[in-house]
């Protein structure tokens, strides 16, 4: 891996400046891409972008810069994207400060802040070495996702793409399913859970594959079945639906065919069940019958004490005594048979009892 720094000034950085909107920022005569596909629209606020120019204005120093050398003579901005971004408005024209915008500035007060020198680093080397590296810079400051930072090193054709559909504000994979994800498409998050719903968690090898494809619409195409899916299996929405890992029970239960009245008659049910804490786990056990997605309501210590006084401290599948210590609570009546976490339906096994039965 290569690092080197890179002596600049805002003259050098606003050559060639030009926003074409959705078409992405370029600076530094055309070679810099100053909002590439992996870093989100520009937030800063009024006051956080006039104290960078004041800044510059005052000769003091900005945080030190950080560019991916994509080859070629082109870069990419890692970290440094929104002041880079309010520096080029700024002597664009584009908004004023305390009623002066740059042209109306003197000559030498013009010529003060085009020479203002930057601090820039500039990245080469393996998608690892560079990642690594991105991963650093995360860690002293430069507030990046892991996401963004995969899409630093994996810069290319398909993540330019795939921004078109996951990564803008109002983009299509909000527009059909931004009620069942969780996190912000300009940050990524969108990006990232389609990611894993087409490959079983693993991004970076996904990312590392497609790197160079001239589109992300095979991801589009499994990322709009996956929404298809869930509403057409679960037709009611309700808000513990948002953020569930939807990819891999359509992966698991897309052929399946399983009947929308009966399951939504099931969830139903169960929301209403108090013994079940953990309400999003009832969309993963109405499909698969696993008890540990709800999360079932324990018993009481006070239950449990009741319990083992009843019993005079023995066990009743092994009539062996315990001190209580050794003993566990657990349900006569299974609660996948209908019985309660109630004092009355609670019995305290020994815990290899309580082993063996949960086993059969």
């Amino acid at each position: 891996m290569k690092i080197s720094e890179r002596k600049l000034t805002v003259r050098d950085l606003v050559d060639g400046y030009r926003d074409d909107g959705d078409g992405g920022i370029r600076g530094y005569g055309g070679k810099l891409d100053i909002r590439p596909a992996y870093q989100r629209e520009f937030v800063y606020g009024r006051k956080q972008r006039d104290a960078v120019i004041e800044t510059v204005r005052r000769g003091l120093p900005l945080n030190t810069m950080y560019w991916a050398d994509i080859g070629h003579n082109r870069f990419e901005i890692i970290d440094g994207q929104q002041r880079t971004i309010s520096i080029c408005q700024y002597v664009n024209g584009d908004f004023s400060i305390d009623g002066l915008a740059f042209h109306n500035l003197q000559a030498d007060q013009r010529d003060h802040i085009l020479d203002y020198g930057l601090m820039v680093y500039t990245c080469s080397g393996t998608d690892s070495e560079r990642l690594e590296w991105f991963r650093v810079i995360n860690t002293a400051g430069a507030v990046l996702t892991d996401q963004e930072l995969r899409n630093a090193v994996y810069h290319g054709p398909w993540v330019s793409d795939a921004k078109r559909y996951f990564s803008r504000p109002g983009c299509p994979a909000y527009g059909i399913g931004g009620k069942y994800l969780k996190g912000s498409a300009i940050r990524q998050d969108y990006l990232e859970t389609a990611i894993r719903w087409i490959n079983d968690g693993d991004v970076e090898n996904y990312m590392s594959e497609h790197q160079h494809d001239n589109t992300a619409v095979a991801l589009w195409n499994v990322f709009r079945s996956v929404i298809d899916w869930v509403q057409a299996t679960f037709p009611e929405y309700r808000k513990e639906m948002k953020g569930l890992d939807w990819g891999p029970l359509y992966n698991r239960f897309r052929d399946t065919d399983p009947d929308p009245v009966m399951l939504e008659a099931e969830v139903r049910r169960l929301l209403m069940d108090d013994d079940v804490t953990r309400k999003s786990g009832i969309y993963s056990y109405v499909l698969d019958g696993d008890e540990r997605h709800l999360n079932i309501r324990a018993f009481t210590r006070a239950m449990k004490v009741e319990a083992f006084e009843r019993q005079g401290g023995m066990c009743p599948r092994c009539n062996e005594p315990f001190d209580m210590g050794r003993m566990e609570g657990d349900h006569i009546t299974p609660w996948s048979g209908g019985g309660k976490t109630v004092p009355d339906n609670c019995q305290m096994l020994c815990k290899p009892c309580n082993r063996r039965k949960s086993n059969t």
